[in-house]
């Protein structure tokens, strides 16, 4: 049965597909960013890690679907996209903290050094096809074509999940997780605690671009599952505002991603039932509420709360 025989049900499981689909690049680079923050600095840079993590995986996946088999491969380019952005991460770690360096400014220049990375490694891939990840599939109970294939789950988007919660157990319950919050609070008080500040930003700032970069790895080898310069449309950016949508809690940035995912599937879903007027302004959604949220908490006037309070800080 296709999407459009279901009508108006066909939009919500267009929808739903979607949100399950579209959301675990948010999530995983949502939560590398609330990391990150957590301990103090912002990593724009994170968008050009996702294209440096979509771009290894898919890579990798490729080149070594002959020696390790299809079924492997996609598993390693996940790790290797891992990697990746642990790579960029330390790059961007050890710059941000230099003396009189703004975090903004790093990471706008290693958004260009990320996607410059990609795009020119990235380019004898656009064309091959390289073994995607598994899916696990929760459908087979139907004989709907389509709720069989809105019903395939990533295995990074489970993984993501539970990183949620047991991030904000973390952050919560835990001596290092308290390391963290106390270095995003309050350097000084950390300082005289015996903190090394730098040292938990490096760590901090290394695993959120490692989370991050397998965010990326979920857009080239699950959704859309193919390698392209143009793959992230902006998603790294888009997280940003979704961890201060979520007011820097894991958990929210579960609910806040699954949000984001959900309206970038609206157009396409609308599109698969044949309704095509508007679709330009609906696949525009993500886009438009990024610019809300940031014109919302762009206010001089209050403080947001749950931010970290050295978040921003120009180093002395």
């Amino acid at each position: 049965m296709a999407t459009e025989a279901l009508g108006a049900w066909g939009v919500v499981l267009g929808i739903f597909a979607g949100t399950l689909r579209g959301s675990a690049p948010f999530l995983f680079v949502s939560l590398g960013e609330c990391l990150t923050e957590k301990s103090g600095k912002i990593n724009l840079g994170l968008e050009g890690t996702l294209l440096t993590g979509a771009m290894s995986a898919y890579a990798v996946s490729y080149l070594l679907e002959d020696k390790v088999g299809a079924a492997l491969s996609p598993w390693i380019g996940v790790l290797v996209a891992g990697l990746a952005g642990m790579g960029l991460g330390f790059i961007h770690a050890w710059l941000s903290q230099q003396p009189k360096v703004n975090d903004i400014a790093v990471g706008i220049a290693m958004i260009i050094f990320g996607s410059g990375i990609a795009f020119f490694l990235g380019k004898p891939f656009i064309q091959p096809k390289a073994p995607p990840l598994p899916t696990i599939d929760l459908g087979n109970w139907s004989n709907i074509p389509a709720v069989q294939s809105a019903l395939k789950i990533s295995p990074l988007f489970v993984l993501g999940v539970a990183i949620a919660p047991l991030m904000f157990w973390f952050f919560k319950s835990t001596r290092w997780g308290l390391f963290i919050r106390a270095v995003g609070d309050s350097p000084d008080a950390a300082l005289a605690m015996g903190m090394s500040i730098s040292k938990v930003r490096m760590l901090c700032i290394v695993a959120g671009s490692f989370l991050a970069g397998i965010g990326g790895a979920s857009l080239s080898l699950y959704y859309p599952g193919l390698w392209s310069e143009s793959i992230s449309s902006g998603q790294g950016l888009m997280a940003v505002a979704l961890v201060i949508f979520a007011r820097w809690n894991p958990i929210q940035c579960l609910w806040a991603s699954l949000f984001f995912g959900g309206a970038q599937a609206v157009g396409p879903a609308l599109q698969s039932v044949g309704i095509e007027q508007g679709r330009y302004l609906f696949n525009a959604a993500p886009y438009v509420l990024t610019l809300l949220i940031m014109i919302i908490t762009c206010s001089p006037k209050k403080t947001l709360s749950g931010a970290p309070g050295a978040l921003g800080t120009i180093n002395g």
